[in-house]
């Protein structure tokens, strides 16, 4: 098969949760141990670090990825969903997966793995992790997909393990309280493994000092480590000010990651680094600063807080439950805009009327669906709008309701373009 055919089997054959949600949703490791046996074990020569996480998962993993690659290793990432190509989920120093590998790959063990009848995350789990052994990386970040005690990526034994932060978002899988998501999430801890908590949330942090007690594994809530000094943007990056208060020193970093929710991530990120070097990785601060600065050019990371274009200024951003919602209109009070446009598209299994009462009913809306079966129909979407006060037309594509933004917006005017990653991806 051509690359092209071997993508169009993996897309068709398997079942994608991020194409058609639910269905597409396996609850327990069984076939992800399978996929493994017959790689024959790739996941127990690697050295991993495991990340989950509602918000920020993607960008701590592909900061630590840039660190660790600054710092002199070769380091493999795991992440999804992808935003243009398949192959952004598998990268080593920031370095996609060739065509070719994938296509070997899928060839080799086509056959074993129709037996195991996987769904398209457990095969993808499965090459990341062949990959990654194949290549003898120093070490792999390993982002979960969803939850975290039935992810497929649950299958290892990381150095270390970080969880961002709790939120609710795909409550019809993982539960309809921070509790019980913040259950799912703790799955990933293990024992005796440290593991460290980017936020403090009262709500959910009995949960995790719990289970990392029952398990006898080291914890620590950066939030309560590090405390925040200064945060200022220039036209570059995000400036951070930090203190740790375990040493007593003064952190100033220059973020390439804008957002201001990169604060919260950065700090989680700057605590997992703490535990990675007691597992005898030499990472200096200097390799932290310099990876910091540069974490797209080193990862390839995109869809976070990204400048499109700046004639119209259009920005666009994956964030897509509440809060990371919130965190996009925090962001936005930055800018001295004249008008907003708003780009938006959801998707079909969510509860969105919380994240709609949020939204400025000020701004112009340009209601879309992205190309993917789990999009919410535009239609539906304006008429969902229409009752929490949002005024806009409906447009039947991304690139069309982009166009007519970009075409709409005057001098000074800014562009947001959002609500799902998949809107962000067809952006793109």
């Amino acid at each position: 098969m051509t690359y092209n055919q071997t993508l169009d089997y993996l897309f068709s054959r398997l079942p994608m949760f991020q194409r058609i949600g639910q269905a597409a949703y396996k609850a327990d490791l069984k076939n992800t141990l399978a996929i493994c046996q017959a790689l024959g074990n790739p996941e127990k020569s690697l050295k991993c670090v495991h990340i989950a996480g509602t918000n920020g998962k993607g960008s701590s993993s592909h900061m630590l990825a840039a660190i660790l690659n600054q710092a002199g290793y070769k380091t493999g990432l795991y992440t999804s969903p992808h935003l243009k190509d398949f192959r952004e989920r598998i990268k080593i120093n920031g370095k996609m997966i060739s065509q070719k590998e994938v296509v070997q790959f899928v060839e080799q063990y086509k056959e074993a793995f129709e037996k195991i009848e996987p769904s398209f995350f457990e095969w993808t789990v499965g090459l990341a992790f062949y990959y990654f052994a194949k290549e003898e990386v120093d070490v792999a970040i390993i982002e979960t997909g969803l939850g975290g005690r039935l992810d497929s990526t649950n299958v290892i034994t990381p150095v270390t393990s970080l969880i961002t932060n709790i939120g609710m978002d795909h409550m019809y899988l993982l539960g309809d309280t921070l509790q019980k998501i913040a259950t799912e999430k703790a799955g990933i801890i293990k024992s005796r493994i440290p593991v460290v908590i980017s936020q403090y949330q009262p709500e959910v942090g009995p949960v995790f000092v719990e289970r990392a007690k029952e398990l006898k594994s080291p914890i620590e809530f950066a939030e309560k480590n590090f405390k925040v000094l200064s945060v200022a943007h220039d036209k570059e990056f995000l400036k951070v000010g930090l203190l740790n208060k375990k040493n007593n020193q003064t952190i100033h970093l220059d973020l390439d990651l804008q957002g201001t929710y990169q604060v919260k991530n950065v700090m989680g990120v700057l605590n997992a680094v703490d535990f990675i070097r007691q597992k005898g990785f030499i990472i200096e601060d200097e390799h932290i600063a310099k990876a910091l600065k540069q974490v797209v050019k080193l990862t390839g990371l995109e869809g976070r807080w990204q400048t499109l274009s700046t004639k119209p200024l259009v920005i666009a951003d994956t964030g897509h439950n509440e809060d990371g919602i919130k965190e996009v209109l925090a962001n936005l009070k930055r800018y001295a805009y004249k008008k907003l446009h708003i780009v938006l598209g959801m998707v079909s299994d969510k509860e969105i009327s919380n994240i709609l009462g949020l939204l400025p009913k000020d701004a112009v809306y340009y209601f879309c669906k992205a190309s993917i079966p789990r999009a919410l129909d535009e239609q539906e979407l304006m008429a969902q709008a229409k009752k929490a006060g949002l005024k806009g037309l409906a447009y039947k594509t991304v690139p069309d309701a982009l166009k007519a933004a970009k075409k709409q917006a005057k001098a000074g005017d800014l562009v947001f373009v959002g609500g799902s990653t998949f809107t962000v991806a067809d952006a793109l």
